[in-house]
């Protein structure tokens, strides 16, 4: 498992405003919403703590409150201890899944479609009944400025339903931005906008893909069919 790479991804994919790099250590320095965007994230799953103290300097000039993505892995236990020592809590368990894309494309008969640039339709999914507006501009904003990427969606009586992106970096596809309309929930909305974007990871020709996903998230189980299996769980350290 290419550690290093999926991470590389996954930054560039939720387009931070700056990203600094500290001795084996990304990070994104951002005040969006998205977490992967504005947490450090050590690039081996053997990485010491040394560099804490240098990255939590590099988010106070930016006027930036240190947060840390680590994963639950045994190599980075003395990271988690000294973020613990440091008075930072681990909270938001999130699965790091990888997919098989052939599977992802197959997932339905009848995809949704891809465009390449995402319009008001598509970033009003993210801030309609159910969501918090602001979250969702935040997320919209950062997710249509974010490099080489594909737009998924759903349209159904004029209106735009359902929405996801891929974005492509350092090998690898990653899935983002997952997001379905509250009263269109139930309808398979969601395994169309995957299978779109399976088939436009097939078209670049690209093998790897991820998807990142809450653990208590129900979605898991439509992941699970599309193809994703698990492979580790972090937590968001913050205090």
């Amino acid at each position: 498992m290419d550690v290093e790479a999926i991470e590389r991804s996954t930054v560039a994919g939720v387009a931070p405003a700056k990203v600094v790099e500290v001795d084996g250590w990304l990070a994104p320095l951002d005040s969006g919403a998205i977490g992967r965007a504005k947490t450090a994230v050590p690039l081996s799953h053997a990485a010491g703590p040394g560099a804490i103290s240098e990255i939590e300097a590099a988010y106070w000039t930016e006027g930036l409150s240190p947060a840390f993505r680590i994963a639950d892995v045994p190599g980075l236990k003395a990271v988690r201890d000294a973020l613990t020592t440091r008075g930072y809590v681990a909270a938001k368990p999130t699965i790091v899944t990888i997919g098989d894309v052939e599977r992802l494309a197959r997932l339905r008969d009848q995809p949704g479609e891809i465009v390449a640039r995402p319009d008001a339709a598509w970033g009003e999914v993210f801030v309609g009944e159910g969501f918090d507006v602001e979250d969702g501009a935040s997320r919209v904003a950062a997710l249509s400025r974010a490099p080489d990427a594909l737009y998924g969606q759903v349209r159904q009586d004029g209106r735009t339903v359902a929405v996801g992106v891929v974005t492509f970096a350092h090998g690898w596809a990653g899935i983002h931005g997952m997001r379905t309309d509250a009263r269109r929930r139930g309808q398979g909305l969601a395994s169309q906008v995957l299978a779109a974007l399976g088939r436009a990871i097939l078209e670049r020709g690209v093998e790897n893909v991820y998807l990142q996903v809450e653990e208590p998230n129900p979605a898991r189980s439509l992941y699970r069919k599309a193809g994703f299996t698990d492979a580790w769980r972090y937590h968001y350290w913050t205090r």
